[in-house]
């Protein structure tokens, strides 16, 4: 046994495929759309998915486009003061063994396809959507666009609206949480002068917060903005208008009011998530990253938790090759309480984020008595994962 069948093709999806290679198995990636494409903006990933990556041997590949923070500055959004700053970069690295990274989602879904591609245990099937998943004597048949594909395994690596899951038996859909990114990259030169380095920004402020930090090198500013919202918007990118996004934080700080200004254009995205759900817990099928515990972006942590799940799934299958549904029962077992307490974690932050009055001005006081070491060290128990 050895035939494993992997549905898409992002960064959890190649990554299982890479890790699941490297211990021998024959891989088969099933990606819905016609080619590998770019999707998102900037990703973090913090020492627990570096490692792995690293240990796939993808550092160098990586090397040009990822940046290394220096260090992170929480702010409020209304006077622009630094509530606490972080130190990462070489510090983060010494306490943890790997680095922080900040990176292009199709820089590094690029990065593993192209791992992926070299690989001669791996194939990589475009624009093969599935439409049914069977259980059958000795596998699992997995109907897709371009023909039927029988293995001895299936992995559901398909995303929040996973339909694979859906295949397996949960009829029900990601859960709109009320807020609403909007995403935005622009040149490193185009942003105010004080917010350019290799630096991550936070700004906490009523109803609202913005993330930014460098990409590519450096060249470009990723920035996110996040807001409450009473309805969801459709797909990953819809339109938005830069005066309705401007006109959310009047009163803010200027330095980054400039910087949303200075986006050329934004696309939104809705927030939701999914109980975590590996599966009905029988067969040689199970579900990995946001198919199993889509989470919230407020822990950093959505695509981490992924390369975690590729490098648990990898190394329990090759203990039990001769009974890989068994070897899946032990990876749902080990990932569910760690992706339930992440996921739970992203949703106390984005709650935090967001406080007004009173209850803003305690958060503030206790981040400033805190203190950037402190804060990133309440993460231990994520960042040490695989050390």
């Amino acid at each position: 046994m050895g035939r494993i069948a992997i549905v898409g093709a992002g960064i959890g999806g190649l990554t299982a495929a890479l890790t699941l290679a490297r211990e021998g198995f024959s891989v088969e990636v099933l990606e819905r759309a016609p080619a590998l494409e770019e999707v998102g903006a900037g990703i973090q990933l913090g020492p627990n998915a570096s490692r792995i990556l690293i240990r796939l041997g993808l550092a160098e590949r990586l090397a040009a486009v990822v940046v290394v923070p220096e260090g992170m500055d929480v702010r409020s959004g209304r006077s622009g003061d630094i509530i606490l700053s972080a130190e990462l970069g070489d510090a983060v690295a010494a306490r943890y063994g790997a680095p922080w990274w900040v990176v292009h989602r199709g820089d590094l879904q690029a990065a593993l396809g192209e791992a992926a591609c070299e690989d001669q245990c791996i194939q990589l099937r475009t624009g093969a959507a599935v439409s049914a998943v069977t259980e059958v004597a000795g596998g699992v048949e997995v109907k897709t666009g371009n023909g039927d594909h029988l293995v001895d395994a299936l992995i559901g690596a398909d995303g929040v609206r996973s339909a694979v899951r859906r295949a397996l038996g949960d009829g029900s859909g990601p859960v709109f949480r009320g807020r609403t990114a909007w995403r935005a990259t622009l040149p490193m030169d185009d942003a105010p002068r004080s917010l350019r380095g290799r630096r991550l920004g936070l700004w906490l402020g009523p109803n609202a917060h913005v993330v930014h930090y460098p990409l590519r090198g450096g060249a470009a500013v990723n920035v996110v903005a996040f807001v409450e919202d009473d309805a969801p918007v459709d797909g990953w990118s819809g339109p938005g208008e830069a005066a309705d996004l401007l006109s959310r934080f009047a009163g803010w700080a200027g330095p980054l009011r400039d910087l949303l200004a200075a986006a050329p254009g934004w696309t939104r995205w809705s927030l939701a998530d999914r109980p975590v759900w590996f599966g009905p817990g029988r067969g040689a099928a199970t579900l990995l990253g946001d198919a199993a515990h889509a989470m919230l972006p407020f822990a950093a942590q959505g695509g981490a938790m992924a390369i975690e799940d590729a490098a648990v799934l990898a190394r329990l299958a090759a203990g039990r090759r001769a009974d890989l549904a068994g070897a899946f029962r032990a990876y749902e077992r080990a990932r569910r309480g760690r992706t339930a307490a992440v996921q739970q974690l992203a949703a106390r932050n984005g709650a935090i984020y967001h406080l007004t009055g009173p209850m803003a001005f305690a958060r503030d006081t206790a981040m400033r008595l805190m203190g950037g070491e402190r804060l990133v060290a309440r993460q231990d128990w994520i960042y040490r994962f695989g050390a």
